[in-house]
């Protein structure tokens, strides 16, 4: 696992330490006081990751709206 601080994380190299956290959380072959330090970084690893899907999610609407809140481009393109 990286020490990278976790908001300096990529949300791929987040998602990749926290199925590392997982990984290890499952296996039971962590010490009880580890096994609390896992859950905390899973815990800020997730809450990270949400808040980048949470981004990129208002980053494609404001792409794909007129200003006004409307979509576009909601019609599927026809390829022949």
């Amino acid at each position: 696992m990286t020490d990278k601080p976790v908001k300096d994380m990529s949300f791929e190299d987040a998602m990749a330490a926290l199925e590392t956290v997982v990984g290890q959380l499952e296996s039971g072959n962590v010490p009880l006081e580890d096994s609390i330090k896992l859950y905390e970084k899973g815990a800020a690893l997730k809450a990270h990751c949400e808040a980048k899907l949470k981004s990129a999610e208002e980053k494609v609407a404001q792409i794909t709206s007129d200003g006004n809140g409307n979509a576009t481009g909601a019609n599927p393109v026809e390829i022949s």
